[in-house]
């Protein structure tokens, strides 16, 4: 297939697998959603579902489980919202059952992090408007619900708060109908894995046979993808949008060699650039390694007469909230960030995403980078790369490939050099890069690129 998707998607990079996969839709008309969720969508301006939403919607509709990938920024919040609130909808359970105290959820949305939470609580409390479905939202770093926890259908929160709330008895799930793990990659790799187990085998939770359990993502490597399938039932579909684990050729991107004593000179640099030539929103997420840089790179650009602030898992839950407000509102142009900041969250107009420290692997910088080009907006990124980060350059020129992006000469040097080394790790650790290999050696370089 060569139509276009409303974001500019080709239905030529659609993967499916499974049995008796429904077909997709072409319209919201096509869904015969409840009138009131359908006005909703209307209001929230949705005219065309993209393509993770024709595919998608249609398979949760049929109760069938489902295991979806797709690039970041392409509207993975409502394929899932809106099936489960289509359900509670055709479905509504009389009376909501629980003490005042205790949230007895029909269904469970679960997020890596508070900021994502929030995001997706916020785009539910919408589609929900005066269906009568009631959500609520939970997370670490704010005060336990009190009299608002019991009568909640649709529940979203972070694992750690979740299980403090099972252990508390202020959450039941022997009542759960609809399991969605958001980002799901994350969710279930080694730092999250035991606290979703605990939540999914021993709080009570009805089993995979009788619950509908949803996962998304924009990259799922083929150790998640084992580790997820035991969570869902044996028929479930497999949904690709685009190839998994990539970016998007929408988002412009430049790798640029620098010195690691040289690198804020750099980011200066950069940042000037962009703001003589940039695009009507200049604002630029800039992505460190740790907490402490992040502190002291907002300094730094503070002192150079930038307008910058920082956010990361050490500040409070007003601070991250005050922050992101004033970067969404424009009146902060440059937020830095540690991970906290790469998964999910859905910033309008962010034009540059800057990693002044590389992630150790290809995941994290596809998420870093898919907070920029979203919506089918074009975005940049650019990337400092130093001797340090040799280990990632093979699978940055994989991924520059794949996205027809110009790679510099120096780069597929780095690679090179390091492709023996990387090739005796992988066979040790089990590769986590699921594209096809491809002939990277005989393309174009990127005359933009340069050292420093």
């Amino acid at each position: 297939m060569s139509e276009e998707g409303y974001f500019g998607e080709s239905e030529s990079e659609v993967e499916v697998s499974g049995s008796d996969v429904p077909a997709p839709a072409r319209s919201f008309d096509d869904l015969s959603l409840h009138s009131i969720l359908n006005d909703n969508i209307r209001k929230c301006r949705f005219a065309v579902p993209t393509l993770v939403q024709k595919y998608a919607i249609p398979i949760c509709l049929a109760a069938r489980d489902l295991m979806a990938c797709a690039q970041t920024g392409s509207g993975k919040t409502a394929a899932f919202c809106f099936p489960i609130i289509e359900g509670i909808l055709r479905e509504p359970v009389p009376g909501r059952e629980g003490r005042r105290r205790v949230s007895i959820p029909l269904a469970l949305i679960l997020s890596p992090t508070r900021e994502l939470a929030q995001q997706i609580a916020d785009e539910a409390f919408k589609f929900c408007y005066q269906t009568g479905v009631r959500v609520g939202v939970v997370y670490g770093g704010t005060r336990l619900w009190s009299d608002n926890l019991g009568g909640v259908d649709i529940l979203v929160a972070t694992p750690g708060r979740l299980n403090d709330l099972l252990d508390r008895e202020m959450v039941e799930l022997r009542k759960l109908k609809y399991l969605t793990l958001d980002e799901a990659d994350r969710m279930l790799d080694m730092g999250f894995e035991p606290q979703i187990r605990r939540i999914v085998e021993e709080s009570g939770m009805p089993g995979a046979e009788l619950r509908q359990t949803l996962m998304f993502s924009a990259t799922f490597p083929k150790k998640i993808q084992r580790l997820a399938g035991e969570f869902l039932r044996k028929d479930y579909v497999f949904l690709a949008i685009g190839e998994v684990g990539s970016s998007t050729s929408r988002i412009e991107q430049e790798i640029i060699f620098v010195q690691r004593n040289q690198k804020h000179d750099c980011l200066g640099m950069v940042i000037d650039r962009q703001q003589m030539h940039g695009s009507k929103s200049n604002k630029t997420l800039v992505f460190v390694g740790t907490k402490l840089k992040a502190d002291d790179l907002e300094i730094w650009l503070r002192s150079r007469g930038y307008v910058a602030i920082a956010i990361h898992g050490d500040k409070t839950q007003e601070e991250r909230r005050r922050a992101l407000k004033s970067f969404k509102s424009g009146s902060t142009p440059l937020l830095v960030a540690t991970e906290v900041a790469s998964r999910g969250i859905d910033i309008p107009d962010v034009s540059h995403v800057i990693n002044f420290d590389l992630p150790t692997n290809i995941d994290d910088y596809v998420h870093r980078i898919g907070r920029t080009g979203r919506a089918g907006k074009r975005g940049f990124a650019t990337a400092l790369f130093c001797d340090g980060d040799a280990p990632l350059a093979h699978k940055l020129v994989h991924l520059l490939e794949s996205c027809n992006q110009q790679v510099p000469d120096w780069l597929i040097q780095k690679a090179a050099e390091s492709s023996t080394v990387t090739d005796r790790h992988e066979r040790r650790m089990g590769s986590s890069w699921d594209a096809p290999k491809r002939s990277w050696m005989t393309n174009k370089h990127g005359r933009n690129s340069f050292y420093w």
